[in-house]
């Protein structure tokens, strides 16, 4: 999926991975293609079919929003950065129902998606919902078909909230669900969502803005309900302790306080630490040293959290250096 609308001599980057990045990437690649004549070629497949390609040596850049363990980046020879923060919320299809009214509890969300609570109007759903008409009807659980990122920041938060899904289910870019129907991408589960009356997804937020879908409020740690915002995701990232995650590992579901959506999470860039093709690998850390500098104000509009600036520094001054070519020679500055 070419993301600038026409190449010219400026070069090409290649990348693939992470649909939970895409809305933004495609914003950032054509001002960069406008300002610079480098086009991105990105292939929003998935963050587990990135993972493969950037391993395969078959794209410059793989974008993942499940980051890996430092363990796996030593093994596969890759370094990985976090690029921007967001959101993944739980969309409904639910006649009558607003954006923000339906209010999930920690309990019903995980029940829902375990095939335990199955009507709208179940008395756990109700519980968090006086006021609410809540209708009798068949709930349908839309998940990811595909390896994905999207999917672990979801079920690493279910895992995390529920003993029932840790025992039966456990988190991954796949797993093996309880119920529901599989959809390709952010694009395809919500695709079904807003065609299945009852339904119920997740994705990345700017999706559910994108296709003005109707968002769930959750519970937070402290018992609160909030609803998915730019504000509610800055709130679970303010406690990201970036500087000392090694390997950029850091995950960001069911942090503590009162106003922070519980399922936050970021998408991570990931290239070889011996670059395959310098030149290339030269232009993706071009390419996101530029989103750094001018794609703060893009990502905001889209309900993405930008990374703090002292994050930004860290990974140009630390971690970029360490990326070299055959000859030992770094790559950046």
């Amino acid at each position: 999926m070419a993301l600038a609308a026409q190449a010219n001599a400026g070069g090409m980057i290649t990348g693939a991975g992470s649909t939970f990045v895409y809305p933004i990437l495609s914003k950032w690649a054509d001002a960069y293609y406008r300002e610079t004549g480098v086009k991105l070629n990105y292939q929003s497949i998935g963050s587990g079919g990135g993972i493969k390609q950037i391993i395969a040596g078959t794209v410059d850049f793989g974008a993942s929003d499940a980051p890996l363990k430092p363990e796996r980046l030593a093994k596969e020879g890759l370094v990985q950065w976090p690029v921007v923060m967001g959101g993944v919320v739980p969309v409904v299809n639910i006649p009558g129902i607003k954006p923000g009214a339906l209010k999930l509890s920690r309990s019903a969300l995980a029940g829902i998606f375990l095939g335990k609570i199955t009507r709208w109007n179940d008395p756990e759903i109700a519980r968090a919902n006086p006021g609410l008409k809540l209708p009798d009807m068949r709930i349908t659980v839309v998940h990811r078909s595909d390896g994905s990122g999207t999917t672990w920041i979801f079920t690493n938060y279910l895992d995390k909230i529920s003993p029932a899904w840790h025992e039966q289910v456990g988190f991954g870019k796949a797993v093996k669900w309880p119920v529901g129907v599989g959809g390709k991408g952010n694009e395809g589960v919500a695709n079904y969502v807003g065609r299945i009356k009852g339904a119920i997804g997740y994705v990345e937020f700017a999706y559910a803005l994108e296709n003005k879908m109707s968002y769930a409020q959750l519970e937070t740690r402290e018992g609160t309900f909030v609803a998915p915002s730019i504000e509610s995701f800055q709130a679970a990232a303010a406690n990201a302790d970036w500087a000392h995650a090694k390997g950029f590992y850091l995950v960001l579901t069911d942090q503590p306080g009162a106003n922070s959506w519980p399922i936050t999470g970021a998408t991570f860039v990931l290239v070889h630490k011996q670059a395959k093709d310098p030149a290339r690998t030269k232009q993706v850390l071009r390419f996101f040293d530029w989103c750094f500098a001018h794609g703060d104000a893009a990502a905001k509009k889209l309900a993405y959290v930008p990374m703090p600036a002292n994050v930004k520094d860290l990974i140009r001054t630390k971690l970029w250096p360490t990326i070299q070519d055959a000859s030992g020679k770094p790559l950046w500055p």
